[in-house]
């Protein structure tokens, strides 16, 4: 028994020691972005605290806004849906065109959650266009997607968990068009061994990092013509999926 007291002594000691590591590399490298405490911005280089502060911000849609904003965001606020007792949404926004964006999206009419928007405007920023420029040298001008808000469960069963399409909190993007008109779609270029398939794994790994649901071919098949992000708020310590 005291052997074991001792280990978990041991073992508390170096979790405290990693943490007051990570925490004075966080500080005296000044990225505010890994710690969880500090403010979001989506200016900033993603970190590894910015995908939980975005699914965080579905607690407070004034707070998701203002954030918008302050990135030159622009976008139009939705009136507050309601279908059912399980569907509906009360934070909607839709993308208007110019602000800091500089991509269109294909249908033009998608609403999404605040905090959905919030995370493809640092994905567009910080994982599409650098992978657009890596593999192709120019820039995407052109999401293309399956539609966000959608009143089922999981897979449009009967009966199970509702889907976060039921709230807008998820969106599928189905494919990318390039600067000089070349379309990169999930369902073509997936097994592609090529560029093309880097690409899509590119944006796929870094939609991880922001998203709290990110779903790929590689999951099953059904997601084989997009990749499905959603932005459920698990709490500060919910499980992320990757796939």
């Amino acid at each position: 028994m005291r052997a074991l007291r001792r280990a978990l002594g041991w073992i508390v000691a170096l979790v405290v020691a990693v943490a007051g590591l990570f925490l004075l590399w966080a500080t005296m490298s000044g990225r505010p972005q890994d710690l969880p405490w500090t403010p979001l911005d989506l200016g900033e280089p993603i970190g590894l605290s910015t995908g939980r502060k975005l699914a965080a911000l579905g607690d407070d849609f004034g707070r998701c806004r203002a954030l918008l904003d302050r990135a030159g965001v622009r976008y139009t606020v939705l009136p507050p849906r309601r279908d059912g007792a399980h569907c509906g949404y009360a934070d909607g926004v839709r993308f208007a065109a110019g602000g800091a964006r500089r991509i269109g999206y294909a249908p033009e009419s998608v609403g999404v959650a605040c905090p959905v928007a919030a995370a493809l405007a640092v994905w567009e920023w910080n994982v599409v266009q650098p992978a657009a420029q890596r593999h192709f040298g120019q820039r995407v001008v052109r999401i293309d997607h399956f539609g966000s808000f959608n009143c089922r469960r999981i897979y449009g069963r009967d009966s199970g968990t509702w889907s976060e399409h039921a709230t807008a909190d998820a969106i599928d993007i189905a494919g990318f068009r390039l600067a000089d008109g070349r379309r990169i779609t999930v369902i073509g270029d997936w097994r592609d061994a090529g560029n093309r398939s880097a690409f899509l794994r590119d944006v796929r790994d870094g939609a991880c990092r922001l998203f709290a649901t990110t779903l790929s071919p590689d999951y099953n098949a059904a997601h084989r013509d997009h990749l499905h992000l959603d932005q459920a708020n698990r709490g500060a310590l919910g499980w992320r999926a990757c796939r």
